[in-house]
């Protein structure tokens, strides 16, 4: 019991730090909404922009980050942007707060948020040593992703693939297995069942980041609620999305364990 115990002590520690982009762009969202200046010269999501900038060039001048890792997380901000654009036009959310920087209708801190989920992707595995079996060939993975992302915006006007898409990623991952070690021991996880603890940990952060008044949501219009459940879906696919960009710079390397 005491060596399960400690394992998951240091799971926990090392879950923390992975999320620590994240855990700080969360801390500041929050810290702004209750102690940043009303009539501040500076808005509060150029703020939290340019707090985001000096967040991620401090993780790569201490060599915390990787600049392997920092390509890719830029990856995630583009990617993010671009839905953001589009889910701001199309009325899915809103950034009520003025802000100089910003494009259209989006200011550019928002696309840290996603950046947040690949600089979490990027550094667990590196910490965790994520290793594979039975791991689904790149085109496949490739595909689902691509389509997962496509969906985000075509399920506005055509049907939406949401359920369909969920159930090929677990068709895709069904035998595949991660191997990562908290501390000393080497323990295995169901790759699906990984995706969708992390997705429900990022719906967690995504109501945090509402009650930070960071977006809106059209049922938040007159004050904040909790994200529905429904949102799991999205996030999970999300979270096919980010994982398959990891493997671009991070190729899975096999585990050379009996499944």
């Amino acid at each position: 019991m005491r060596r399960a115990a400690r394992e998951f002590w240091w799971f926990g520690l090392k879950q923390a730090w992975a999320c620590l982009f994240g855990g700080l762009m969360l801390a500041l969202i929050l810290g702004t909404k209750f102690l940043y200046p009303g009539d501040a010269w500076l808005p509060r999501y150029d703020f939290l922009f340019l707090a985001a900038l000096a967040i991620q060039g401090g993780l790569l001048a201490l060599r915390l980050e990787t600049w392997s890792e920092a390509r890719v997380i830029l990856l995630f901000h583009l990617v993010g942007t671009v839905m953001e654009l589009f889910k701001t036009h199309v009325g899915s959310w809103i950034y009520p707060e003025e802000a100089v920087f910003r494009i259209a209708g989006v200011p550019l801190f928002s696309g840290f948020m996603y950046s947040s989920v690949g600089s979490y992707l990027a550094r667990v595995w590196r910490i965790f040593d994520f290793r594979f079996t039975r791991y689904p060939p790149p085109v496949a993975t490739a595909a689902v992703a691509a389509l997962s992302y496509v969906n985000f915006f075509t399920h506005h006007y055509a049907t939406d693939l949401r359920v369909p898409l969920i159930l090929a990623t677990l068709a895709l991952y069904a035998r595949t297995r991660v191997y990562y070690t908290p501390r000393a021991l080497r323990l295995r996880m169901p790759l699906w069942l990984g995706f969708g603890l992390v997705a429900l940990f990022i719906w967690l952060a995504e109501n945090i980041g509402t009650f930070g008044g960071a977006w809106v949501y059209p049922d938040q219009a007159d004050g904040w609620k909790i994200v529905g459940l429904s949102k799991l879906g999205a996030w999970y696919l999300l979270m096919i999305l980010s994982f398959v960009m990891v493997t671009w710079v991070q190729p899975p390397r096999r585990e050379h364990a009996r499944p």
